[in-house]
């Protein structure tokens, strides 16, 4: 299924870097990108976002008020990633194309300029400026698509371009970890309604990657081996909750699943990140990641779309191999057709997680609903 991508870099009116991952004529030669410019008259991104250490927990929290004056649910007409048409030019300035990313017009981290310092002179609250990168990922022209509905050649598509950016986004000093997800639905909190997904390339290891690390290492320690790998052994062993299985990669819901639908995509090699998957592991990666979202959909029925996340998790840079290994984590908080899932007061405050249904019941519903 490998085909051949061309990525052709530009940049936008306001100097932020765009790029096109094309695998179909006219665009893979570059005839069709190669001439375009962005002709908006734009004021250039003022990232003003910081970060603060919570000294009860020691985690970072990034500000960056400049968001709250972002692009919100706009009609289909004024939709930013579809393509630019006569009359009606947006952040793609192409009239078609396969695959786009560019950087986020209103960016959680950026590059700020300053050096670090204390709120208010105190040496309780560090802070420091939230330097890294926020990427938009267009997966697809077609505004009322989903990611379940790409062939699977532009679903490895979109693939490939989250490795390529993987890979470059690694490479930067400041960066700690990179991190691509997709989230769906206003239900999710979703601000633009086109297929889309992100990228966060985090100037520090993020809590829950803290924890995989930290959890991953205790496990070394203990038995010489790898965490995530003896996990993935065991459910397969077991087998209750395998919903997808291939010769690269396996799909099971974990044995302390929290949300009311949630599944793991693994690949049975351990490899730290997506861009260290090879040709097969890709291709077969394409047909499995179509799958399980269209499962997502279809778990309740008449439902239609569901609202979701799909989370890669990856190692973060200079992390030792085996650390940790890359898994995509898919979940939903619809827990009925007409009821969602709520973070209420022992899940937000407490992190004490209570779940309304049985991994096994998931898995038993996600394997039922296979095409």
């Amino acid at each position: 299924m490998a085909a051949r991508v061309r990525q052709t870099v530009t940049h936008l009116a306001d100097g932020r870097e765009l790029i096109y991952f094309d695998d179909t004529e006219p665009f893979v030669s570059g005839a069709a990108t190669r001439e375009l410019h962005d002709g908006r008259d734009l004021p250039s991104v003022a990232a003003a976002s910081e970060l603060r250490r919570d000294p009860l927990t020691g985690e970072w929290v990034t500000f960056a008020a400049h968001r709250m004056d972002r692009t919100f649910l706009p009609a289909v007409a004024d939709c930013p990633l579809c393509p630019s048409r006569a009359g009606a030019a947006t952040e793609i300035p192409a009239p078609g194309y396969d695959v786009v990313v560019f950087e986020n017009r209103f960016p959680a981290l950026g590059t700020p300029s300053g050096e670090g310092d204390l709120v208010d002179g105190e040496p309780l609250w560090p802070r420091r400026p939230a330097t890294g990168r926020c990427e938009v990922v267009a997966f697809t022209p077609e505004h009322d698509a989903r990611f379940a509905d790409l062939a699977l050649p532009r679903a490895r598509t979109v693939i490939d371009a989250l490795a390529a950016r993987t890979a470059a986004l690694s490479r930067r000093p400041e960066v700690r970890q990179v991190f691509c997800f997709e989230n769906r639905g206003v239900e999710i909190g979703v601000t633009l309604q086109h297929p889309h997904g992100q990228i966060y390339a985090y100037p520090f290891v993020p809590p829950r990657s803290q924890t995989l690390l930290d959890r991953s290492r205790e496990h070394r320690s203990r038995t010489g081996r790898s965490l995530q790998h003896d996990i993935l052994d065991a459910e397969r062993r077991v087998g209750e909750r395998i919903v997808w299985s291939g010769e690269a990669w396996s799909a099971y819901v974990p044995a302390a699943a929290r949300w009311p639908v949630e599944v793991h995509l693994v690949p049975h090699r351990e490899v730290p990140d997506l861009a260290a998957l090879d040709d097969g592991e890709r291709d077969e990666l394409a047909v499995a990641y179509r799958d399980l979202l269209g499962r997502v959909d279809r778990f309740f029925p008449g439902v239609g779309r569901a609202p979701y996340i799909a989370a890669w998790h990856q190692a973060p840079t200079g992390a030792e191999l085996g650390e940790m290994r890359l898994f995509c984590q898919i979940f939903s908080l619809r827990r009925a057709p007409d009821k969602l899932k709520y973070l209420a007061g022992s899940e937000s405050a407490m992190g004490a997680w209570i779940s309304d249904t049985t991994p096994e019941r998931i898995a038993s519903r996600l394997r039922e609903i296979a095409t």
